[in-house]
């Protein structure tokens, strides 16, 4: 064997923590925790840092930004900053701002109160989040609303107008929610974000459907009782209202203690969008509950799990949003920048604002009425800047933990480095192509082109593997074809060979293999790549590696090595399941493993790491295959296809392929709540259905699961698919047809273990050793640190 590394620093480092165990993550906290709200000016805030909101404050009421505000912050154990200024009222007199001033909320009445409530109906099973809405409001069905899902309401995509007439609200609350049931949609469900005041009144309506209760009083009971929370709700008492912030003037009335919102005010004074009223010392214990996993006065308000699907990201048409919070939106001017990808926050039109980060263990309130006197004030930017002040303060004693590591914007594929080699490896050859869409430049320029019209290679023949030259076709078999634009011949290697014949090589001086990997022993270009070795070996043609990241890092292996015996197509050497290692590392291992006579060359990238993911290394994600569709599906994948030879759909046939699972018999409750409890971390389990319109039980309902990565650095996405099988095996042990499972495994000794009952943690102890020696072997074939 010849083995050639263009321009390689040889440098190599052992790997890793192998199987690791994960600590308990559906736990909820372990003492009880009795909110503290009184300000306590000490670590983790820096006093001096803090001293600037003042002048910050100061300015913006010089500025008739607002007439006064009350600004806290804390963390889970207390309140480090509370401060008012300015004054609650202006006209017709002037009265100060008092730290206990009552606010009129606005729209964090969506979040604080009716959002937290949907999320309590999910908790207890008596909702999914896609569940159609009409579902649980039937009067609410019609003109398209059908489709709508409690889901899109929360993240403003259900397709609803922003306000309706205030003509619609006239006429009484019943009235009120006819209007909003005949009304017809201004955009398809769930395509683009609109942030929609109707959208929360209809999920109000839901909850106090369900629960039989007006919506203020179930607030009361789950949340703002069990809290301490004395000054908050919906119309206010005397005693609150004469503490209340003043706004406008409504029918030559200052509105004092009354809601402003003129729908929520037609609406009796409660409504799911508009209409509750609170402190800043209360908001700060409802902050503190979020940030003890729910737990507030020795209770459980909300379960941790819950809290991480309520405040994770979810994209929209225009940013980020949580469900019923705010992440990264246009609404997020007042979000200060010093806080972490986790923080959770929202507005609100009177000007209000919360915002929450669990990674930094940080809040911050800021309370105004910057309505009065006359609707001119503005206070969102403001609002930003005071919060960077307290993110600020807060770093010195907790920095923020960055969400990823340090994003690498120079990594440069083995693509880049030829082109920036000048093609100097396939300088006068003839060169045979294997390759498919993901063979991009880091400029987006595909590699048949850069090849096609580069002076110093001769191009001759592409050769595609399974999904074919452009990835779209997802069949048992594929033809050779020709290329749109050059009119090259394609061999397909995913046909009646997967192999390319020696007649297909003999005008050939090298082969060059150009095609993005996942990171899993059983996606199959990884097979197609040494079948092409194979081939290249016996008839004396070289062999080139574009080398490129593996999407899901290079630190982790896991998983049971495949057994010789077993070897095929969707497993083409004994390597484990997860071997995080690239294609020209594979290439090198498969290349002296196999004792090929073979003339082989590896173009590293550079700027790699193993420590990076595909979404840090500023490179352009196509989808390497049909059902491939983002990073957290590749993070997945090595786990839930494990399942895919059972009778269980893994999503193929929806819009989310292997981020969902399930199956017409499936309990989802049930099995939710299994997987939630087994100490699986940076994961969460929702039950949903869905119908797939391919592969399995297409065009039947299905119920299963939807996974959701909470901190992919603590996935251990192989744990995840055992778990799940052992899940199923327990629970549906007639229905389950669980045989399938060995196929993917390729461990006969693992396999066996689990037939006969076995946990994760015995199933691991049966390849230990396997696993071992192969961290061994793969060592001197590692290029990147």
């Amino acid at each position: 064997m010849k083995l050639i590394l263009a321009n390689l620093p040889m440098k190599f480092t052992a790997i890793l923590t192998i199987w690791t165990v994960f600590q308990l993550f559906y736990a909820s906290a372990t003492t009880a925790q009795t909110i503290n709200v009184e300000p306590r000016m000490s670590q983790p805030a820096d006093r001096e840092k803090l001293s600037k909101i003042s002048s910050i404050v100061l300015a913006g009421i010089d500025q008739g930004k607002m007439p006064g505000c009350v600004v806290a912050a804390g963390d889970r154990s207390g309140v480090f900053y509370l401060q008012a200024f300015g004054h609650r009222q202006l006209q017709p007199r002037q009265r100060p701002m008092e730290v206990d001033t009552v606010f009129d909320l606005a729209s964090l009445t969506k979040p604080l109160a009716t959002a937290v409530c949907c999320m309590k109906l999910l908790e207890e099973g008596r909702i999914l989040l896609d569940d159609p809405v009409s579902k649980h409001l039937p009067e609410f069905e019609g003109h398209g609303k059908e489709a709508i899902t409690i889901r899109q309401l929360l993240t403003h995509q259900g397709g609803l107008i922003a306000d309706n007439s205030l003509r619609d609200y006239e006429d009484g609350v019943e009235r009120a929610y006819q209007k909003i049931d005949e009304l017809k949609l201004v955009a398809k469900p769930g395509e683009k974000f609109i942030y929609t005041d109707v959208g929360f009144i209809v999920l109000g309506r839901l909850v106090e459907r369900l629960s039989g209760q007006p919506l203020d009083e179930i607030c009361q009971q789950y949340f703002w009782q069990p809290a301490g929370m004395t000054e908050t709700g919906f119309n206010p008492d005397a005693a609150l209202r004469g503490r209340a912030a003043v706004t406008e003037r409504r029918d030559d009335q200052w509105i004092q203690g009354v809601v402003h919102d003129p729908r929520a005010y037609r609406l009796n004074g409660v409504a799911g969008h508009a209409g509750m009223f609170s402190t800043a010392r209360d908001l700060a214990r409802f902050a503190q509950m979020l940030l003890n996993g729910g737990e507030c006065n020795g209770r459980q308000l909300l379960k941790p799990a819950t809290i991480e699907v309520m405040s994770q990201a979810y994209p929209v048409s225009s940013g980020i949003r949580g469900l019923g919070w705010d992440k990264q939106t246009g609404y997020s001017s007042n979000r200060a920048k010093g806080l972490s990808s986790q923080a959770f926050g929202h507005g609100g039109f009177t000007g209000t604002a919360i915002w929450i980060d669990p990674q930094r263990d940080l809040f911050y309130i800021f309370l105004s009425n910057r309505v009065h006197p006359d609707g001119r004030g503005s206070v969102n930017r403001l609002i930003g800047q005071i919060g960077q002040v307290i993110a600020e303060a807060a770093v010195d004693s907790k920095p923020a933990k960055t969400a990823s590591v340090e994003f690498q914007d120079e990594t440069r594929t083995g693509l880049d480095v030829l082109v920036q080699q000048q093609y100097d490896a396939l300088r006068g050859k003839r060169v045979g192509l294997i390759t498919n869409q993901t063979g991009l430049a880091r400029n987006g320029q595909m590699n048949v082109e850069l090849l096609s019209d580069s002076d110093q290679v001769n191009l001759v023949r592409l050769f595609s593997p399974e999904h074919g030259i452009e990835g779209i076709l997802d069949q048992a078999r594929i033809a050779d074809s020709k290329t749109d634009g050059s009119n090259l011949d394609v061999v397909s290697l995913y046909g009646e060979r997967r192999r390319p014949s020696p007649q297909q090589l003999e005008d050939l001086d090298c082969l060059v293999f150009d095609i993005q990997d996942i990171g899993a022993r059983f996606y199959t270009y990884i097979s197609t790549m040494q079948y092409a070795m194979r081939s290249a070996a016996e008839n004396q043609v070289e062999f080139i590696v574009l080398d490129r990241p593996n999407p899901i890092g290079g630190r982790i292996v896991s998983g049971p090595v495949l057994d010789q015996e077993l070897v095929s197509f969707v497993g083409c050497h004994p390597l484990p399941v997860r071997h995080g290692m690239t294609v020209g590392e594979l290439a090198r291992l498969f290349a002296q493993e196999l004792d090929l006579d073979l003339k082989l060359t590896v173009v590293p990238m550079q700027g790699w790491s193993r420590k990076q993911y595909f979404d840090q290394t500023g490179l352009p994600w196509t989808n390497p295959s049909p059902n491939m569709r983002n990073l957290n599906q590749a993070l997945l994948y090595p786990g839930l296809g494990l399942l895919e030879y059972t009778n269980l759909s893994v999503g193929r046939g929806t819009d989310t392929p292997f981020e969902i699972f399930g199956a017409p018999w499936i309990d989802s409750q049930a099995l939710a709540k299994r997987l939630n409890s087994v100490g699986l971390r940076g994961v969460l389990f929702m039950p949903r259905s869905f119908t797939p319109t391919s592969s399995k039980f297409t065009g039947e309902r299905c119920h299963g699961l939807t996974i959701s990565i909470t901190d992919r650095s603590m996935l251990d996405s192989l744990r995840v698919g055992f778990e799940i099988a052992i899940a199923l095996r327990d629970q549906f042990p007639h229905v389950w047809e669980g045989k399938g499972f060995s196929r993917l495994i390729g461990n006969q000794k693992v396999f066996d273990a689990f037939l006969n009952g076995a946990t994760w943690q015995q199933m691991k102890q049966f390849d230990h050793r396997r696993l071992e020696d192969f961290l061994q072997r793969r060592k001197e074939h590692l290029i990147y640190e």
